[in-house]
């Protein structure tokens, strides 16, 4: 069993940062997927960022590309997502998504739902113009 939380939301205004915290902690192998992903109002999840520890890579969904950072500290179990330049687009709930058993995965089954059996319960972002 794996117990993922996040942190770090709130409102803030077009053009800030904000940076995320995602720890995970439970039952989690050496080489585990995390990723964090969004849903804005009337829209599906989509993902944003993703980490594969065992081959210590973070992926990143295109439309963000320049714009946030992804980071993970290995002795915690955290990944860390900042996200620079806020545009009120990047308004919803951001959830952070664990799989503790992460074999060989390509970046796009890592920022993709399905992969991860362990979830958060989402923190809101709100960007505001």
């Amino acid at each position: 069993q794996v117990h993922v939380v996040e942190s770090g939301g709130g409102s803030v205004q077009a053009g800030g940062s904000l940076v995320l915290s995602c720890a995970a902690s439970g039952d989690i192998s050496a080489a585990y997927c995390m990723g964090w992903f969004r849903q804005a109002p009337g829209k599906e999840r989509e993902g944003v960022a993703a980490s594969y520890t065992g081959m210590d890579r973070i992926y990143y969904t295109d439309s963000v590309k320049g714009r946030v950072t992804a980071s993970k500290d290995k002795a915690k179990n955290t990944l860390y997502l900042q996200i620079n330049n806020l545009d009120p687009e990047d308004t919803g709930i951001y959830y952070c998504a664990a799989e503790p058993r992460c074999t060989t995965v390509t970046p796009i089954q890592a920022l993709r739902g399905p992969l991860y059996r362990y979830w958060g319960q989402g923190t809101q972002v709100t960007v505001s113009s």
